[in-house]
């Protein structure tokens, strides 16, 4: 059971992917479609934290669970914004896979700030990661690639901040719990999207045909996703939950192939392939030293 909560996480995550395209397709703006998507998380968030009220659970908030989780907020933000800005000019598969080098960057930051060592397996993904974009964009041909430069880099800043939320909400977890930490990233999101938002856009979306949508965008995408995903979390090892996190690109790509008609060519397929076998073998390598570290500090 745990297993399938981080699998049907994850895919739900690889859905909302598809369903920002279909909503950006009608229309809607990338900063919207990410606006309302945090509403319904910071929504789900709210009542996951009034259950726990209810429990007998108090003292969710301090001033480090704060700072950390706000920092957060804004990378959650620019991963959202930048992530459907690269779908809207490129396809589903492409910034999905683009925003999946997060892990790579958060090596090379940890690379630079000494707290991890350079191995010659993370130097390898490091290059098959820069061969797969290299495939995947087609630039190695010397003609202008079929994927515009805004799409490639909308889809590594995206990447950037993920990685940002990544270091932000790990020390977030160690003063608080989960929906305590989601709430204030959550919040501020939302502060950081305020002044990129058209308002009249925003306040036509629960009127709108595709409220609906929206209301089921924001569910798998933030809401319902994330507590399955930390609730199975509990009970995997974190190599098991970094493998079965893969069904996102997955999903995404599929997603984008099936029911929306964006085919890749062979090449630029080679280099989806190569980015996510070799983010997968870094995470699985990753999260297997940290246990093996934890197990020998505990003997």
């Amino acid at each position: 059971m745990p297993v399938l909560l981080v699998a049907f996480g994850a895919f739900q995550w690889g859905l909302s992917g598809g369903l920002a395209s279909i909503l950006m397709d009608a229309g809607w703006s990338p900063q919207v479609v990410t606006f309302w998507r945090v509403v319904v998380g910071l929504l789900c968030m709210g009542a996951w934290l009034l259950w726990r009220v209810a429990s007998g659970v108090r003292r969710e908030f301090g001033w480090r669970l704060v700072a950390w989780s706000s920092l957060a907020g804004f990378g959650v933000a620019g991963n959202l914004v930048y992530y459907f800005l690269s779908i809207s000019a490129g396809s589903v598969a492409v910034a999905i896979t683009l925003m999946y080098t997060a892990p790579v960057m958060v090596y090379l930051v940890s690379f630079l700030l000494r707290t991890e060592r350079p191995t010659i397996g993370s130097g390898l993904v490091i290059l098959a990661t820069m061969v797969g974009i290299v495939l995947m964009t087609g630039v190695y041909t010397g003609s202008s690639p079929r994927l515009t430069a805004f799409a490639v880099t909308s889809g590594l800043l995206s990447a950037a901040s993920y990685a940002l939320f990544i270091f932000a909400f790990k020390s977030a977890g160690q003063h608080g719990s989960t929906p305590a930490a989601l709430s204030v990233a959550f919040t501020a999101s939302v502060i950081a999207l305020a002044p990129l938002l058209d308002w009249a856009e925003v306040a036509r979306v629960p009127a709108s045909p595709d409220a609906w949508l929206f209301l089921l965008f924001g569910l798998m995408g933030a809401g319902l996703s994330f507590f399955c995903y930390f609730t199975g979390l509990r009970g995997v090892l974190p190599s098991t939950a970094a493998v079965t996190a893969m069904v996102e690109p997955a999903t995404a790509t599929l997603f984008g192939v099936l029911l929306l008609g964006q085919l890749l060519s062979p090449t630029e397929a080679m280099g989806v392939a190569v980015i996510l076998i070799a983010v997968t073998w870094l995470n699985v390598q990753r999260q297997l030293a940290q246990r093996r570290r934890r197990l020998e500090h505990e003997a």
